[in-house]
């Protein structure tokens, strides 16, 4: 059986490892000091916007490089707003992605926006994982400390 402290210790590992590898910048930070015991799921709340704002992009990413005269000006759009929305809660490897992904835009090239379509869409779903996972550890530490 978990104790207290061994449960803060992995939350913190796992977080800091989040910061470490990339996945998280000091945005993530910032968002978190956001929230306060008046809105304790505001985290919680702003990230699951960003993974249906993500989930919705990236689907209309697929539907406008698929079709026979790509208007890159609205893929472009697209990836903006992902980036913009990535950026927000500190997701930074998506970020990144989407960066290159313009590059792609500006220069029309097909292949390298399907490309990295892919990367973006594993980026992201990497992401998700990590809050889920996160978010999951930190409901444990507030029960724990709830019950005790």
């Amino acid at each position: 059986m978990y104790d207290l402290s061994q449960l803060e210790r992995q939350l913190a590992e796992f977080t800091s490892s989040l910061f470490d590898e990339g996945f998280l910048d000091d945005q993530f930070n910032q968002l978190q000091q956001l929230q306060d015991e008046s809105n304790p799921e505001f985290v919680v709340e702003v990230v699951n916007l960003f993974f249906e704002d993500a989930e919705r992009l990236l689907n209309e990413l697929a539907k406008t490089l698929a079709q026979d005269n790509i208007d890159f000006k609205r893929v472009d759009a697209h990836v903006h707003q992902l980036k913009g929305s990535s950026s927000s809660i500190g997701a930074q490897r998506v970020q990144k992605v989407c960066i290159a992904f313009r590059d792609y835009c500006e220069e029309q090239n097909v292949e390298g926006c399907l490309k990295i379509l892919q990367e973006i869409k594993q980026e992201c779903s990497l992401v998700i994982s990590k809050f889920e996972t996160l978010f999951k550890m930190e409901q444990q530490v507030f029960a724990y400390r709830r019950l005790g």
